[in-house]
């Protein structure tokens, strides 16, 4: 046994989470794995974006199949001890698992880095195979075939986690990029002690390589392949499940499965089944609330460093895009590996890898409200946003002059809007409107769970803040092209949207504020909006 080979730390890391309350076991993936080892010498690639579950994974597989440990005390309860080869592979297998995203102390280089893999596995390799006559100075690919020739049994499964790591340190050069790119083929391609590789990351590695380094990989990334995807992100039936037992241990529980859908779901896989990010909704189960966990603390920072080398080029397309709009775009995952995005689709490319972005049919989108707030962070703090910032800036008062009825403010607002020849809109239909109405409100997502082309009443309306104070106000707002807005308003109440705040027959009401009618409509001849504000009677 040792740090690589055989390790103990993969047992006990993967125990500890099936040991957590709000575990989901996801052990159907080494059903598919099996026949990939049976078959020997097949290497896949699975990325996804942080902290979708891809190192508990990595866990599980070699916890699953190493010597190092035996592991019965945690398969044999889990789905994949009722497999017909279960036993056959449990614990049966040599495994090199290693995490790249370690590093020696007080690492400057790439050099230093590098040998230290190297050094362990080579000690390992000794300590394992003292016979097999290995030299410190051997290549450790050359230490493995002196194993493998010493004992052709001698085969390895290889779990890598956070293959890309390298790729986001400083002190790595281009060229030690391409050294590293050269160690991974040379470790794994066509060696005949592959047994099985099972390599993790964020960054696909389809194009680091100029030639044919790593072509013997699979890659199975969220956008572009099916395969694999329910292993990674919760699905819809696995959140119901958790959320019943968090219903159930927790004496006083404040989050809503409806919550948990709107801040954590909305990532596309191939198949198009939505995911939700693991992490977060076992973060907010745990701590019985509602909020971000993308980050620890991380401001808005983060996602403006991606659009930072060419603002104006994707500022229209956020507006859209923060008011719950599509966008097409070209998505090519390498684009993500560049240092300097510059062009549209690179950008969108690189947040839809790193997960800031969710992609379908061709368009990106801004997944769930968790990443929403850091988008409407970042619109409302960043001035080089420039219109955008400006509308955003002007939401709180916007939303305090709806609540007030000062339809004058609103429509100063409005017209601000529109006098700065935004490029985003031609106001020739209400998407443009649309749009508009979202960044002029952006404010009240700080307090209002804002739902699009929601079912009321008799029909859909376009615009519903639910409070979050259900004693505060609550809002329904229609807009119309060419028409009046007291027509808006008339539709509001003919087709009894407002019955949305009633509740059920027989329920007590649970939103108990004000329930205020607004319309807003735009007139393309005269280039001007009109607003109006209604309270509407509590009995619909």
């Amino acid at each position: 046994m040792g740090i690589y080979l055989n390790g103990s730390s993969a047992y006990t890391l993967y125990k500890s989470e099936t040991m957590k309350p709000y575990f989901v076991d996801k052990t159907r993936m080494i059903a598919e794995l099996i026949p990939l080892v049976e078959q020997g010498g097949n290497c896949i690639c699975v990325t996804r974006p942080r902290r979708f579950g891809k190192t508990m994974a990595a866990d599980m597989i070699a916890s699953y199949f190493s010597r190092g440990m035996d592991s019965a005390d945690i398969f044999d309860s889990l789905w994949i001890g009722g497999e017909p080869k279960y036993k056959a592979h449990r614990n049966q297998h040599h495994v090199i698992q290693i995490s790249f995203n370690k590093i020696p102390r007080r690492c400057k280089t790439y050099e230093q880095y590098i040998s230290r893999i190297e050094d362990q596995l080579l000690e390992d390799l000794q300590n394992a195979y003292p016979e097999a006559m290995i030299r410190e100075d051997d290549a450790v690919w050359d230490a493995l075939l002196k194993v493998y020739s010493f004992d052709h049994t001698a085969r390895f499964i290889f779990v890598l986690d956070e293959w890309d790591f390298i790729f986001h340190r400083s002190f790595a050069t281009p060229q030690d990029q391409s050294d590293y790119i050269d160690f991974l083929s040379n470790l794994l391609k066509n060696q005949p002690y592959v047994e099985f590789a099972y390599m993790t990351g964020i960054l696909p590695i389809a194009k680091y390589s100029s030639g044919s380094e790593l072509n013997m990989f699979l890659e199975y990334t969220m956008a572009t392949e099916e395969k694999y995807c329910e292993y990674f992100g919760f699905t819809d039936s696995e959140v119901d499940v958790i959320f019943e037992k968090y219903q159930r241990q927790t004496e006083f529980p404040r989050v809503t499965r409806e919550g948990l859908q709107v801040w954590y779901d909305g990532y596309h896989i191939r198949s198009g089944e939505r995911v939700y990010n693991p992490r977060s909704v076992v973060a907010s189960l745990s701590n019985n609330n509602l909020g971000s966990y993308w980050t620890s603390s991380g401001p808005y920072d983060e996602i403006f460093y991606y659009i930072k080398h060419n603002v104006a080029d994707v500022r229209d397309d956020l507006a859209l895009m923060v008011s719950g709009i599509p966008v097409p775009a070209k998505i090519q995952e390498y684009a993500a590996t560049y240092m300097n995005l510059t062009t549209k689709d690179e950008i969108f490319s690189a947040m839809v890898v790193y997960g800031f972005l969710s992609y379908e049919k061709g368009c990106v989108s801004i997944p769930n409200k968790e990443l929403m707030d850091k988008f409407d962070e970042m619109l409302r703090k960043e001035p080089s946003l420039g219109y955008v910032n400006r509308l955003a800036k002007e939401s709180e008062r916007m939303l305090a002059a709806t609540k007030a009825g000062d339809t004058e403010t609103m429509l100063q607002i409005l017209a601000y809007a529109h006098d700065t020849e935004i490029p985003l809109l031609s106001y020739s239909n209400e998407t443009d409107l649309t749009a508009v109405v979202n960044l002029v409100y952006l404010a009240a997502r700080d307090y209002y769970r804002i739902k699009r082309e929601d079912k009321a009443g008799i029909g859909y309306v376009d615009f519903i803040f639910y409070p979050d104070d259900y004693q505060a106000d609550c809002i329904i707002l229609e807009l119309k092209v060419d028409h009046a807005a007291q027509e808006a308003i008339n539709q509001i109440k003919d087709r009894r949207y407002a019955l949305k705040f009633q509740g059920k027959i027989g329920e007590e009401r649970r939103y108990t504020g004000r329930i205020l009618a607004v319309g807003i409509a735009y007139d393309k001849a005269s280039k001007k909006h009109s607003c109006m504000v209604e309270e509407l009677s509590q009995n619909v």
